[in-house]
Formats: C-alpha cells, structure tokens, sequence
C-alpha cells in the first residue's frame, strides 16, 4: 500500500503525540510506503519553524526521522503537473507527489482535498480512516 502524507499529518506527527504519530510509525516499520515528495518536505520544514518554533537542529531531526520513513518522489523529475483541481494552489503538489509515486491515497486533514473524495483513482482520507484499515 502506498501513501502520501500531507504536510498537515506530518506535521502533527512531529507536534503531538497521538494518531499522526503512530501512522508515521507503522510507515517506519514498513507497515505500508509513505512517499513525499521536496515539495512536502520543503513546506514540512517551514511549518515545523514558523508553526511549532522547532530550532533549526530539532528541525533538520525531525527531518532525518521523516528521511528513515518516507521514500522521496520528485514529480518534477517525471513531469507531472496538476492545475486547477483545487482552491488552493499549495494542495497540487500533494496531488502531483501521489501521481508521481503511484499512491493508492492521499491522508489528510485539508477539507479542500478531502472534499475530492478520490483523485485519479487515488483515494483521499483522514488519517482516522487510513488508521481504521489496519484494526
């Protein structure tokens, strides 16, 4: 199974302790694939300084940590690009990064993208639903 987090889920993995977290331990145990792509983690490493004021070391950590999870796809590289599905131009890339890795879903808490529903056969879910496939 292949999944894209989007910044919001991986951020409040890093931020909390709670569900977000421990998805982001069974994708370290390999319980499923988590893809990112460097425009997912470019803005992860924003949020982690402006929203929740990490220092640049706990910062390039919790970098490392997503590093050992996550395999990277750069949509980029295999140009893909999405336009005007969205709102919200900043939800594209996490629509390019799980065309660019073949994802089966999108996890986040974006309603804009959860109101998609499914993109290109991609289904978008909540991090509850995705946590709900593995009980």
């Amino acid at each position: 199974m292949r999944a894209v987090f989007d910044t919001n889920v991986l951020v409040s993995a890093f931020a909390a302790e709670g569900l977000c977290v421990r998805l982001l331990i069974r994708a370290n145990r390999r319980e499923f694939d988590l893809f990112i792509s460097p425009t997912i983690a470019k803005e992860f490493e924003s949020a982690l300084t402006r929203k929740v004021s990490l220092s640049p070391e706990e910062t390039r950590e919790a970098l490392l940590l997503l590093g050992e999870a996550a395999r990277t796809c750069d949509p980029a590289k295999r140009n893909i690009r999405v336009i005007g599905v969205c709102r919200d131009e900043a939800d594209h890339a996490v629509l390019e990064a799980a065309l660019a890795c073949r994802a089966e879903f999108i996890v986040t808490g974006d309603k804009d993208l959860l109101e998609l529903k499914e993109f290109r056969r991609i289904k978008i879910m909540t991090p509850r639903e995705l946590e709900l496939m593995f009980e």
